[in-house]
Formats: C-alpha cells, sequence, structure tokens
C-alpha cells in the first residue's frame, strides 16, 4: 500500500497528539480503570481523526480507507491497548453500517455527533450466550407502531459505561436467523436502558467495559441502520472492518514490546553475559519481528482489496487470526525473556501480555476464525457463516 504525503501528514499529527494527549496519562488512566472518553474523544474529533473516512456530508473527512489503517497502525504507539480499542469501537466498529447503510436523517442523529466527538459510541452484539455465534442472539426488538421495544442484554460492551449511543444487533421479526435481525440505534439514556455493571477485566484497564440490559425499550423504527431483517449482514459487513482494525493496531505494539525487550535484554546480565547474548533470544526476537512484518503485509493488502471493493472477508479473518495468535506468541516469548520483571505489573512487557489476549477473543475467537476459513476453502462445506463476536 503507498503512503503519500496527505498520509504523513496524517501520521505526523497523530503522533504528535498520543505523544501530548494520550501517553502522558496511560498509567493514571489504567489505575483508574478508565479513561474520559468524552474529553479525549472530543479532541480527536475536532481534529477531524473520528471520522477519517466518513463522509463529508456529516462530519467526515471523505477520505479513503487507507487512512482507516494508517490510524489504526499509529494508535499501535499508545502505551496501553484500552485506550486504542475504545477509539475503534468509535471508529470502526460502531460506525461503519451506520455510515453505508444509514438514512440520512439516523446519520445525522448519531453519526455527525460521532465524528465530531460530542457523543461516544459503543456496538452491542455479544451476550452471555451468544458471543461469536451471532446467529444465536436473543435480544428481541418487537414492533408497536412506529416504535420498537427491545428487552434483552448485551455482554462484553466496550465503552458501555460512558456511551451516549449504542449500535444494536436485535432480532426484529421470528424468521430464519439470518434474515430476522436489525441494526439499531438506541441512545444509552433512553428508558429502561441500564448499564447493570463494569467488567472487571484481565486486561485492557482503562477500558470501560459494561453489561447492559434492555427493559421495555423504546425507541423510533427510524433509528433503524437500513433495511429491516439485514442487521446479520450489515454487521457481518461491519465485522471486516473491525478485524482489519485489530490487525493494523497491534503491528506497532508489537514493535514496541520488541525494542522494549532488545533494551531490557542487553542490560540484564546472567552468568557473565547479557541475555540478548544468548542465540535463542535474538533469533527469537528476529524471528517475531519478521513475523509482524508478515502480518502488516497482510493488512495492507486486505486494506488495498477493501478501498477496492472488493470483498474482504478472506483475508480480512486471516490477518485477525494471525494478529491474536502473533500477540499471544510474542508478548509471551518477550515476558519470558524479562524474567522476574516481565511478571510484574509496572513493565510494559506484562501490560501488553494481558491487553493483548483479548485478539484471539474479541471479534470472533480464533476457532471462528478457523469455521470462516474452512467454509471459504470448502472443507467444511456445510457450515453456515453465522459467526463474529462483538466488541
Amino acid at each position: 500500500m503507498l503512503f503519500t504525503a496527505d498520509h504523513d501528514e496524517v501520521r505526523r499529527s497523530l503522533q504528535k497528539f498520543i505523544a501530548s494527549e494520550i501517553n502522558p496519562f496511560v498509567d493514571e488512566w489504567e489505575k483508574a480503570e478508565i479513561f474520559p472518553a468524552h474529553e479525549l474523544f472530543r479532541k480527536l474529533g475536532s481534529l477531524g481523526f473520528l471520522g477519517l473516512n466518513k463522509p463529508v456530508e456529516f462530519g467526515g473527512q471523505g477520505l479513503d480507507y487507507s487512512y482507516a489503517v494508517l490510524m489504526a497502525e499509529e494508535l499501535g504507539a499508545v502505551r496501553c491497548g484500552g485506550v486504542p480499542m475504545a477509539i475503534g469501537v468509535q471508529t470502526d466498529m460502531a460506525t461503519p453500517a451506520l455510515a453505508r447503510f444509514g438514512s440520512d436523517e439516523v446519520r445525522r442523529e448519531f453519526l455527525a455527533p460521532a465524528i465530531a466527538g460530542d457523543a461516544v459510541a459503543c456496538v452491542g452484539v455479544s451476550e452471555p450466550g451468544a458471543g461469536s455465534d451471532v446467529a444465536s442472539i436473543r435480544t428481541g426488538a418487537r414492533a408497536d407502531g412506529d416504535d420498537y421495544v427491545i428487552n434483552g442484554g448485551k455482554m462484553w460492551i466496550t465503552n458501555g459505561t460512558q456511551a451516549d449511543w449504542i449500535c444494536l444487533l436485535a432480532n426484529t421479526s421470528d424468521g430464519q436467523p439470518h434474515r430476522n435481525k436489525s441494526l439499531i440505534c438506541v441512545p444509552m439514556k433512553s428508558k429502561g436502558v441500564q448499564v447493570a455493571r463494569k467488567l472487571d477485566k484481565m486486561g485492557m484497564r482503562c477500558s470501560d467495559t459494561a453489561q447492559i440490559f434492555f427493559d421495555n425499550v423504546r425507541v423510533p423504527k427510524r433509528n433503524r441502520i437500513g433495511e429491516e431483517g439485514k442487521g446479520f449482514t450489515y454487521q457481518m459487513i461491519q465485522f471486516q472492518e473491525e478485524r482489519l482494525w485489530a490487525a493494523a493496531a497491534c503491528l506497532k505494539a508489537h514493535e514496541f514490546i520488541i525494542g522494549e525487550t532488545i533494551d531490557y535484554t542487553r542490560n540484564r546480565k546472567a552468568f557473565g553475559q547479557s541475555i540478548l547474548d544468548n542465540q535463542t533470544v535474538h533469533f527469537k526476537l528476529a524471528e517475531m519481528q519478521t513475523e509482524v512484518e508478515l502480518l502488516r503485509a497482510l493488512t495492507y493488502r486486505a486494506a488495498e482489496a477493501l478501498i477496492a471493493g472488493e470483498d474482504v472477508t478472506k483475508l480480512a479473518t486471516m490477518a485477525k487470526l494471525k494478529a491474536g495468535r502473533l500477540g499471544r506468541e510474542l508478548t509471551d516469548a518477550c515476558l519470558q525473556y524479562w524474567g522476574g520483571m516481565g511478571f510484574m505489573n509496572e513493565t510494559p512487557v506484562s501490560r501488553a501480555y494481558r491487553d493483548s489476549r483479548l485478539a484471539s477473543i474479541g471479534g470472533g475467537a480464533d476457532e471462528v476464525m478457523l469455521m470462516v476459513l474452512c467454509k471459504m476453502m470448502g472443507t467444511l462445506p456445510g457450515l453456515n457463516q453465522t459467526t463474529g463476536g462483538g466488541a
């Protein structure tokens, strides 16, 4: 993928923003187990970062998808996983379907403030009994005149305690599971919406994650994104951007941990020499850097295909699978070389180890990615693509 001078300008602006507005506060936010999403998103929105590839008429920059990939990759320079993930939910998980399929009215009400940073968005797909198995969700939106009445619950919702609206996947009929779902924009202040609890997580500590219940929540049908019954299809399309975001966002984060590990093992002595002097260590680090570069090439190729209007399900699924697997292998290997210090929460490798583990679960577990790929390869002809898993 070729980057231009315009790309370089966006990159430099993002790097400056991350260095001044995010990284100095990461440790504080991690300790507090939350970051000020509204404050940070308003700053990002004022600089145009929340709508790089969104329509100009709703406040976006109208750029192609390469800019979104660039932003995801640069967010890997944030010294935690939670803040980038929360931003990614706003830009690449809760809003792509709205930007593409939503009516002008619903885009003015929900997309425009999300792009401006005046509203925090979240996406509601996963449920306690239906994570990666999207077809099995039970939350329902019953038609009542010009409204939907929503009942059910969602689990593991990133930005859930601070969000102003949720892009909700719900069953709007009793038909086939792939044709009975709709995506609906639901204001979180609606009567009957209850944030049941803020979840205590292993990693991504500064990102708030919620369990949410819906008790006879009434919203107008005009809040629906696109056609009724097309929600499953829209969400599967939306997942492709989510999965490419996950792959791009880990690249610089992994390179940072490799660099930190090189520095630490060069200075850490054992048995009369530095840990880095052991061939098994510097060979492994070279292998990991090579794997990162291979993932970057795959992610860029998928992004180019998306820009060209091609179906990127296969490539995005591969990139997501590789990102999750590599995150587990790389951070585990690096942590081992840090020895006892690697087990301490104060070290960057420990945070990376905890944060990166989610990549093999969120947005569709590794096993689900393999099922999708096997279906596309024809090795599992009877398998329906009913899977995804949301943030």
